[in-house]
């Protein structure tokens, strides 16, 4: 009698493993857009007026309208869009100076740069208008305006040795073994230093709260504000924020939905302004993280990362006003050294980006000079002249053609 086959036991299926590094890389965006640039903004918004608890509240308002943003723009397009805040815009508040009129008329200005930005997504006309400025005369006003902040950590090392040090070994060591991370890391170690200083005097880090709070500045709107941080804000903002984030994105096969990041950044900064929040635009740097490979083989899945880096931006705000607290109670230049480490990779590909055409090279450099001088004229900053002369010198020196050939049609820019 034959035998029957023995019973097959089927086996159930494994479920399908599910892919973390979505998740993982808007995490990693978040914590790295925000720990490397946040002594910029508070550097910046102190700069043109800001007492502590208002920078505090600007912080917050950033931070809020980052993560809302991020949340309205990935989730809709299915998109790895990013946000971040205007870090150029922020190094070019630490070099101009309280206007005429105050933090107030500081808050008028962003509100002002916002509306700018909302229009150019909604009037196509502004921004080939903007396209129309020389990418070179931009960047060579963003290194001018970034010099003398990156001056701040090797001055520092003259006023309070003991204090920078330790923040720029950190800063190179990283530098060499994990360059992402190196700015994070020097502000971990500044941050250690900062609160060995104050246990060791047994002061404590002020009174300045932990808890977040936005406070109410009414805008107040001057000429002068506006010729001197809400156009150059606005300039810098496209330049070199949003238009690399729109090259960053199609770099690895998305296209950004252009109206709507406009529409988002520019209503998130006017409704920031008064709160302080100078500006927010796409990000540029950190956008290669929630859109690379690191973000996981499926490109389809890739806007998770950037939905995630918006959670984790909500979730910093509620860390920002007790960072806040602590940078305040550092002694004199600190702020503005740890700010200085964070901007130098910024500064040098400004300078090479402003003289990488051999034949074009007298204009940018004259407004380089121009915003690194520091010259005020009229209440106006340093920012607004130093675009004005470029464009002087390079209408005088480079004949029409030339110029044609060396920027291109601007509907090509």
């Amino acid at each position: 009698m034959a035998k029957s086959p023995a019973p097959t036991t089927r086996r159930s299926p494994r479920p399908a493993k599910i892919d973390s590094r979505p998740v993982v890389a808007g995490v990693v965006t978040a914590l790295v857009g925000f720990t490397s640039s946040f002594a910029v903004v508070l550097a910046g918004l102190r700069a043109v007026g800001a007492d502590p608890a208002q920078a505090a509240s600007g912080l917050l308002a950033l931070t809020l309208a980052v993560g809302v943003g991020v949340l309205l723009l990935a989730w809709r397009s299915k998109v790895p869009v990013t946000l971040a805040w205007s870090t150029p815009g922020a190094a070019l508040l630490a070099s101009s100076g309280t206007p005429d009129g105050g933090w107030p008329a500081a808050v008028g200005a962003f509100l002002t740069a916002g509306v700018l930005i909302a229009l150019t997504g909604l009037v196509p006309a502004l921004g080939r208008l903007m396209s129309r400025i020389p990418a070179s005369l931009a960047q060579a006003m963003l290194a001018g305006v970034l010099l003398q902040l990156c001056l701040a950590p090797f001055t520092a090392l003259g006023t309070v040795p003991l204090f920078v040090a330790p923040v720029i070994v950190c800063w190179l060591l990283m530098m060499k073994y994990a360059p992402r991370w190196a700015v994070p890391a020097a502000l971990l170690v500044a941050l250690g230093v900062i609160a060995m200083a104050l246990a060791g005097t047994g002061k404590g880090p002020g009174q300045g709260g932990i808890l977040p709070a936005l406070v109410w500045t009414t805008p107040a709107f001057s000429l002068q504000a506006m010729a001197g941080i809400a156009l150059p804000l606005f300039v810098v903002t496209m330049a070199s924020q949003n238009v690399p984030g729109v090259a960053v994105l199609r770099s690895f096969g998305f296209d950004t939905p252009w109206r709507p990041s406009m529409l988002v950044t520019g209503t998130g900064t006017v409704l920031g302004a008064p709160f302080g929040g100078h500006a927010i635009n796409l990000a540029a740097l950190s956008a290669a993280l929630a859109a690379g490979e690191e973000a996981g083989a499926d490109k389809g899945r890739r806007w998770i990362a950037g939905v995630t880096s918006g959670v984790a931006y909500l979730v910093l705000a509620a860390f920002s006003t007790a960072l806040v607290t602590l940078v305040t109670a550092a002694p004199a230049g600190m702020l503005e050294a740890v700010a200085g480490l964070a901007l130098l990779g910024t500064l040098a590909a400004s300078v090479s980006a402003a003289l990488a055409d051999a034949e074009d090279r007298i204009a940018p450099a004259v407004t380089f000079l121009t915003a690194a001088s520091g010259l005020a004229f009229a209440g106006i900053g340093s920012a607004f002249w130093a675009l004005l002369a470029g464009l002087a010198v390079r209408t005088l020196l480079v004949p029409r053609r030339e110029r044609i050939l060396l920027d291109g049609p601007p509907g090509n820019r």
